[in-house]
């Protein structure tokens, strides 16, 4: 989610940048018939982005381990699965993200669905291997289910509604874990949205309105279910010998609450159309109900 986010709104405005406000509309606006030079440069494109990208990953991320033979693990118990909801949510985007770049190019709908929406599963599958040859990690079948999950969640509601009504969003805010471990859950802000799963969370976002359109419900009106957990310095609860931490109790989240669906909010400029869209993949901060682990009900004025 947020590679997605951040690179692509980032090409965005340095694209915006270079050009004028009508040119760029005319560009963002999708073609109504393929066109080739179009669909030529977003095959290009994600083809050499993707590549850059996992060159980079292989040398920041797994050059200084010892590489092994291809193996799986059962990772299924860490971080209280949230490590699982957050590949249901990247795949998801970029499978997005890949059928609106093809939508754009005037791809027929079938085709847009066959190689843009299957996008995140490609990546993430190519990472997925990655992480089976290095002997620190190993290839999850949690993974590779999380991951046709999200790839499923962003096809079947095309395939069903023509729409996305429900749709999986992100966010964060900084939590006392990260302090305590920081080589693990961050040292920075920009390190702890990507690391600590303890101020994560992670939502399904539903229109009420796609569901009930007969009714004077605003189109943009969403309603939320989060899931989150708090108490993870480590992946799995740690032996007293490892890490000396005194009154951390490991639970899981569950909140209810309002959003908006940015990309229900009527307007004939491109611009804000594809703005919209970027940011639609954060929750917006909204009064909140929480109920967790420990028989707590709670109720937030104001949850990020």
């Amino acid at each position: 989610m947020q590679i997605r986010q951040i690179l692509v709104f980032g090409c965005f405005f340095i694209f915006a940048s270079t050009v004028g406000q009508g040119k760029l509309d005319g560009f963002l606006k999708p073609s109504d018939t393929l066109d080739i030079k179009r669909r030529n440069t977003v095959i290009i494109s994600e083809a050499a982005f993707s590549s850059v990208v996992l060159v980079g990953l292989n040398q920041i991320w797994y050059a200084d381990y010892p590489r092994s033979n291809f193996h799986w693990i059962n990772d299924n118990s860490e971080w209280l699965q949230m490590d699982k909801a957050g590949h249901v949510l990247s795949c998801y985007h970029l499978g997005s993200f890949g059928q609106q770049t093809l939508a754009w190019s005037g791809v027929s709908e079938k085709n847009q669905l066959i190689y843009g929406a299957t996008l995140g599963l490609a990546f993430m599958s190519v990472v997925e291997v990655m992480d089976g040859y290095s002997s620190n990690w190993g290839a999850s079948l949690g993974d590779v289910a999380a991951n046709v999950t999200g790839t499923a969640l962003f096809v079947s509601q095309q395939l069903a509604w023509k729409e996305q009504r429900i749709v999986p969003k992100f966010s964060f805010h900084q939590t006392q874990y990260a302090p305590q471990r920081p080589e693990v859950l961050g040292k920075s802000l920009n390190e702890q949205i990507l690391k600590d799963y303890n101020g994560q969370t992670y939502w399904l976002s539903a229109n009420v309105h796609s569901f009930f359109k007969k009714g004077k419900i605003p189109q943009w009106f969403n309603v939320a279910l989060g899931y989150g957990a708090e108490g993870m310095i480590t992946g799995n609860d740690p032996p007293d010998d490892e890490i000396s931490v005194s009154d951390v109790e490991r639970y899981r989240q569950f909140y209810l609450s309002f959003d908006a669906d940015l990309t229900k909010i009527k307007t004939k400029s491109h611009v804000l159309k594809t703005i919209f869209a970027l940011f639609n993949t954060i929750k917006i901060p909204a009064p909140t109900f929480e109920i967790n682990g420990r028989g707590d009900l709670k109720f937030h004025y104001l949850y990020f």
